[in-house]
């Protein structure tokens, strides 16, 4: 029976990889371990509702504070990833079968947090014809009929070896912020990303607001895997050809010696930088800092997003 708390058995793609030291982390990283009342609430409803968090399969480090105010990113799709990123902790391999009543229960869980802003994420699943986009419509209609006020923000995979076609059904179901993340520079697709292609990401984001122009769109990327500040620039100017709304960078962490070392800890300062660049490149939202991940923050940053794009009209 495969245990997936186990990492031989959560990666086996990565079980012939050589360990990579785990350097550590310097004082900007480390965070207060997970636990408290707004905590345990937020575990119970996840549990009773038999529902999958990024927070807990990508290990991430924000997740006491995020769950401790009863916010949370839902995973839906299953735990189990056709792909084989060897920066992720999401589990690898063969998934079950959809859940049809998967959408309700999310849209449940939402309206039992009493959430304003909700992120929704899922795994790859290259084994589905549209790649899940349906799934994806019909959760975001379930959680607007049980909570109408909810602005709603999807975090999808590439959709890669589907027809151009399911993108619009995804578009259509009228989430508030479409994301999809780059993850890194180009030159690292090979080792970091080697299911993805950078320009198709690029491309879908850009058809995203050819769809929808009134849509917000955001994309992310990790820093410390081996990246020069040349091509995070180069980055952001892609992304803002593409007509990206939102940009966000934080530090990859390593989650275990078989996954991509971290080649170094980004200081503060450098992030600090990095979020006036891109200010200057026109994003009407940056979040930069070591500990920012795609969903931390994301009701407010939602709001402040929104405010942005009126003044911006107002300006113009």
């Amino acid at each position: 029976m495969r245990d997936l708390k186990i990492p031989e058995s959560r990666h086996p793609e990565k079980a012939h990889r050589k360990d990579n030291a785990q350097p550590k982390k310097p004082s900007w990283i480390r965070v207060k371990a997970p636990g408290g009342k707004g905590y345990a609430e937020t575990h119970k409803i996840m549990r009773e509702n038999n529902l999958v968090t990024v927070c807990e399969e990508a290990g991430c480090p924000n997740a006491g504070e995020c769950w401790s105010q009863g916010h949370a990113t839902m995973m839906i799709m299953g735990e189990i990833c056709t792909r084989g990123c060897t920066f992720c902790n999401v589990a690898t391999g063969k998934p079950d079968d959809l859940d049809a009543f998967e959408p309700g229960r999310v849209a449940h869980a939402v309206k039992k947090l009493g959430l304003n802003h909700v992120v929704i994420t899922s795994v790859d699943r290259d084994d589905l014809k549209d790649g899940g986009a349906e799934h994806f419509a019909q959760t975001i209609r379930a959680v607007r009929h049980q909570s109408p006020d909810t602005t709603i923000e999807i975090l999808t995979p590439d959709f890669l070896k589907c027809d151009d076609s399911v993108l619009e059904t995804v578009v259509e179901a009228r989430p508030d912020v479409f994301n999809h993340n780059l993850e890194t520079v180009p030159g690292l697709y090979p080792e970091v990303r080697p299911g993805a292609r950078y320009f198709h990401s690029l491309r879908l984001l850009q058809r995203v607001k050819e769809l929808d122009p009134s849509m917000f769109t955001k994309s992310g990327i990790m820093v410390g895997l081996g990246e020069d500040r040349q091509a995070v620039m180069q980055i952001m100017d892609d992304m803002r050809a593409a007509d990206i709304d939102f940009l966000t960078i934080g530090q990859y962490l390593q989650p275990t010696p078989k996954h991509h070392a971290v080649e170094r800890f980004v200081h503060p300062d450098e992030f600090k930088d990095y979020e006036t660049a891109a200010y200057g490149k026109g994003f009407l939202m940056v979040s930069a800092t070591p500990l920012t991940r795609s969903s931390y923050h994301a009701g407010d940053d939602f709001a402040q997003l929104r405010k942005a794009r009126e003044e911006s009209l107002a300006k113009a």
